[in-house]
């Protein structure tokens, strides 16, 4: 009966593509500013379209890209943008924690195509999708995953082509506010996370953190409130007794909590930093 049960409620490869898609259009319609943003920027610091749109398509990384094209413009030494391009990156270590038992059965060529389209908000809805009340209940879909991801490189890539588009044609096009989406973003990612009192703590640390190491620039900020965030979340939910079932897995909502709250204040500077470098 079980498995009857199991195999009738089996989603088809096709639904659970389409599903994941479904699940990631809001995010991939509220990233568009930034797309816009890093588009236009691109060709602000001396990039050609072709190498714009090559950007957005092989490094697929807002943050990374937007911090990397203000050193640019500001004439910074290569070293110096691939080690702080490399620390912005570095929470998808942390994803990586979070997602390895499910990840390291598939075959190299699902491990290394989902990796590549592994972002933070792949990693909100693929956290959110089929969660139960226990580990056992916590389940992977590939498909899911594989149509989550593609659905936001695409529309990350579209929103880079109409900042490309838009930047030979409207002047001043990132005085617009289009900042906003980034803080936005993540936002979105962080408010459905918080449903227990140890994740609001996670949030409030990792933001916390997040703006005391960007106003000090300290390049390892993201990944030290990530890290401190989670820290203190676990730390609440233990002295609490927030749990009744103690696992010994990394709690992957108090990650994606923390590194979204990071992410908010953290992109949000880099933009402000980026503007200082064009006056």
């Amino acid at each position: 009966m079980d498995t009857l049960e199991l195999t009738s409620v089996t989603p088809t490869k096709t639904k659970s593509f389409l599903a994941g898609a479904l699940a990631v259009m809001p995010l991939t319609i509220a990233v568009i500013p930034w797309g816009i943003l890093a588009g236009s920027f691109a060709l602000e610091v001396g990039l050609t379209p072709v190498e714009s749109q090559a950007m957005s398509a092989i490094i697929f990384a807002g943050s990374a890209q937007l911090v990397a094209l203000g050193m640019i413009k500001a004439g910074i030494g290569i070293s110096s943008i691939l080690i702080t391009t490399l620390l912005i990156t570095s929470r998808h270590l942390l994803y990586a924690m979070a997602m390895r038992t499910h990840i390291s059965p598939l075959p190299l060529k699902w491990r290394l195509g989902l990796g590549f389209l592994l972002t933070d908000e792949l990693f909100a809805i693929a956290n959110q999708a089929h969660k139960g009340d226990s580990p056992a209940q916590h389940q992977f879909d590939r498909w899911y995953a594989l149509g989550g991801g593609l659905t936001f490189y695409l529309g990350w890539n579209i929103a880079t082509l109409l900042g490309i588009v838009a930047g030979q044609s409207i002047d001043n096009l990132g005085e617009l506010g289009l900042d906003f989406a980034i803080a936005a973003t993540f936002i979105a990612i962080v408010v459905p996370t918080v449903k227990k009192p140890s994740i609001l703590v996670c949030v409030l640390v990792s933001l916390t953190l997040a703006v005391v190491c960007a106003v000090f620039a300290i390049q390892a900020g993201l990944l030290i409130a990530a890290i401190s965030g989670m820290a203190a979340g676990m730390t609440y939910a233990k002295l609490t007794n927030e749990d009744a079932v103690v696992s010994a897995r990394v709690d992957s909502s108090n990650i994606d909590s923390a590194i979204a709250s990071s992410n908010t204040a953290e992109s949000t500077s880099s933009v402000t930093t980026n503007k200082d470098h064009k006056l």
